[in-house]
Order: structure tokens, then C-alpha cells, then sequence
């Protein structure tokens, strides 16, 4: 019989707050963090999401008198310093780093040498910082590397490799990124509109999360949350353009829910990846309506956060999992009338809902696509 998997602490750094409080207040009054940006490295006059330098190191002076970090390590360490702190680490707890480019304006200047660009490099400063005593896992899959590392962190401790794991997920707007997403002509020219008919792109934000995933019943509370079935299926249909039957988020879905042996009728909420370009929303609402969810209460936070990469995936759990704990649901900022083909039931108004059980999923390119359901412990 397989051990069952919970989450019990959440934290985030964003714009918005740099905790699950101020997030969500932040989200009920419909602010959003993105901005236009004036200038990074040669890109100029744009809309991001992007946490405010200084603001930023005044909340990390606070915690230590460490120096010698960069803005993502600093997002990271804040993000994981309530949950080690509420938390005990032992050699048999698992922590897990996800990210799509970690440090990667560290490649502006590499006098330091390029190993500290590597991923791995950054998860390991991140594992010392905290006295993590086993090596660092690294998940870097595109755009479901967050919610991705929540899955196979329940599948470790289901194993009986580990008894607990703290998952931590960070990325920053970076001119290298930037660029990226110009040369693909997937920036839109305002903040991005999730599912609307007249979005234009996706808007790139910033931000860490982290999350403590237990086996221990005794350390379960009301309110913490089962993680009770994950899948992941790769649909290998383009280097950045999804599956337009949304076969990859199809699989991973009905993955996680044979998994879970729950019934699609009890699902109150997904929690969807919307980044609000033409091909992903439209593969989303195909998807959705073939597993019969077209009536399932749906939102994208990327009207919020912008689309924060590998951390998306993460910090959509953390706050969805805030809003099953409150049984409120979040608008999906930006959408007016539906610009996709098939229905699904955008989330247009802050009511309030009974959520014991909801769905996380996350498409990336590459074609890959996770999918984890979630259950409410009372």
C-alpha cells in the first residue's frame, strides 16, 4: 500500500508579497505585479512582473549577514526560510530545485567561471545555505519544472527513499530570457489576457516558491494537502508549439486521475497554465473538454505574476492551495469574452466555494505537460 503524500507548509516571494498573506490579499484586490519595464540589459520599454531590487534585500538583510548573493538566490533563500525553520531536516529529507535558467545572467560576467552558471552549482549553494545533508536534485523541464519537482518529490517518499522533502522553484526576468520569448514574437505588447480573444503573448515575470511534502501523519494538519495523483506525458509534437489536441495534457490528466481514483465530477477547481498565447489556450480548452471539464471552475495567474517559468508551476500550487484553504476562488485577471474554440468555465468573479479537491497543470515546451490533483485534509 502506497504511503500517502502531503503538503503542509507553503511560502512565496513575488512581487506582490513575500508571503502567501500578502499574495493573496494582493489578489483579492485584483493587483497585479506586472509592469512596464523600462530597461534590462538592451531590451527596452516592456511588461513584466519583476520584484523590486531593493525591497528585496532589505527583506534578506533581515534574515542574515551573509553576503555575496545573487537576486534569485536571495528570492530562493527567503522562500524556504519559514519552512526550515517549522521544519526539521535529517538525512533523510529530500530537497528539490526547480528552475528553467537559474543564474543565468551570471553569463554577463563569468570571471568567476562558467561552472556558476550551472544548475546544479545553484542548488548546491542553495542545499549549503541550509545544511541540507543529501546532493541537491535538480528539475529542469521547461515550464512544468515546479509543479513536475511536487510530483516526483511524492513519488521519492512513496518509495521509501526519503520520510520528507522541501521543494523550491525560481526564476528571474533576465535579458537572456527576454530575448528568448522576442525571438519566438510571443511577448505581448501589454500584460498578457489568459484565454481572451484579444491576447496577444505572453508577459514574463519573477518569482520563487517552496513548499514541505511529508509522509508523517502526526505532522498533518486541517488544511494541509494530500497530493493524491500526478502524471506527466510528453506529447513531442514541436520544440514550442503544444500538441493542438492537447494529447500530451490529455494523458498526463487521465494519468493523474487513475492514479488518485477519483472522479472527475469532484474536482471544484483547476488550476490551469493559461499563458495567454494563442496555441497553449487553445490545447488547454481542447484538453479540458475531452477529459469533460469544460464546467470545472478554471483559472490562469499569469494576469498576476506574468509567466514566471519554472517557478510557475510551483507558485500557481502554493496559491491554489490558499484558495482551497479559504474556499475562495481568484479571477483570471485579463479575461473578458472567451478566445478559444471550446468552452471551459473561466473564473470571473472572487466567490466563495467548498474546494476539497483540485487539479494543477502545467505544459511547457518541448511538448512536456504535468498534471497533480490535489485533497483537502479537514
Amino acid at each position: 500500500m502506497k504511503k500517502n503524500v502531503y503538503i503542509t507548509n507553503t511560502n512565496c516571494i513575488t512581487p506582490l508579497g513575500f508571503d502567501v498573506n500578502s499574495n493573496w490579499e494582493a489578489l483579492q484586490k485584483d493587483i497585479s505585479g506586472i509592469k512596464k519595464q523600462e530597461k534590462i540589459g538592451k531590451l527596452e520599454s516592456f511588461y513584466a512582473s519583476v520584484i523590486v531590487t531593493e525591497k528585496l534585500n532589505a527583506s534578506f538583510d533581515a534574515i542574515t549577514t551573509k553576503k555575496r548573493f545573487t537576486k534569485l538566490e536571495k528570492m530562493l533563500i527567503l522562500a524556504l526560510q519559514p519552512l526550515v525553520e517549522k521544519n526539521k531536516i535529517t538525512n533523510r529529507t529530500a530537497f528539490l530545485f526547480s528552475t528553467t535558467k537559474g543564474n543565468i545572467s551570471l553569463l554577463e560576467n563569468t570571471e568567476n567561471g562558467i561552472e556558476t552558471v550551472h544548475l546544479s552549482a545553484l542548488a548546491k549553494k542553495i542545499s549549503s545555505y541550509f545544511g541540507f545533508t543529501n546532493e541537491p536534485i535538480v528539475v529542469s523541464n521547461a515550464c512544468v519544472s515546479g509543479v513536475l519537482a511536487v510530483a516526483i518529490a511524492k513519488r521519492m517518499i512513496q518509495s521509501g527513499m526519503y520520510d520528507n522533502a522541501f521543494v523550491a522553484a525560481g526564476d528571474e526576468v533576465s535579458e537572456f530570457v527576454l530575448s528568448g520569448f522576442n525571438s519566438f514574437q510571443a511577448m505581448s505588447s501589454e500584460p498578457c489576457k489568459p484565454y481572451d480573444k484579444d491576447r496577444t503573448g505572453v508577459t514574463l515575470g519573477e518569482a520563487a516558491a517552496a513548499v514541505y511534502i511529508t509522509s508523517d501523519e502526526n505532522e498533518v494538519i486541517a488544511g494541509s494537502m494530500k497530493i493524491s495523483g500526478d502524471g506527466a506525458v510528453n506529447d513531442a509534437n514541436h520544440i514550442s508549439g503544444p500538441s493542438r489536441t492537447g494529447e500530451g495534457l490529455f494523458r498526463s490528466i487521465e494519468s493523474a486521475f487513475a492514479e488518485a481514483k477519483i472522479e472527475k465530477a469532484n474536482i471544484n477547481y483547476i488550476s490551469a497554465h493559461g499563458t495567454a498565447t494563442l496555441f497553449n489556450d487553445e490545447m488547454e480548452a481542447i484538453a479540458f473538454n475531452r477529459l469533460n471539464l469544460q464546467h470545472v471552475p478554471v483559472n490562469s495567474l499569469k494576469g498576476y505574476y506574468g509567466h514566471t517559468l519554472g517557478a510557475s508551476g510551483l507558485l500557481e500550487t502554493v496559491i491554489a492551495i490558499e484558495s482551497a484553504k479559504r474556499n475562495q476562488f481568484v479571477v483570471s485577471k485579463g479575461y473578458s469574452e472567451s478566445g478559444v474554440t471550446q468552452q471551459i468555465n473561466i473564473i470571473t468573479e472572487n466567490n466563495f466555494l467548498d474546494i476539497n479537491c483540485f487539479l494543477k497543470t502545467a505544459s511547457g515546451f518541448g511538448g512536456c505537460n504535468t498534471a497533480v490533483l490535489f485533497e483537502k485534509v479537514h
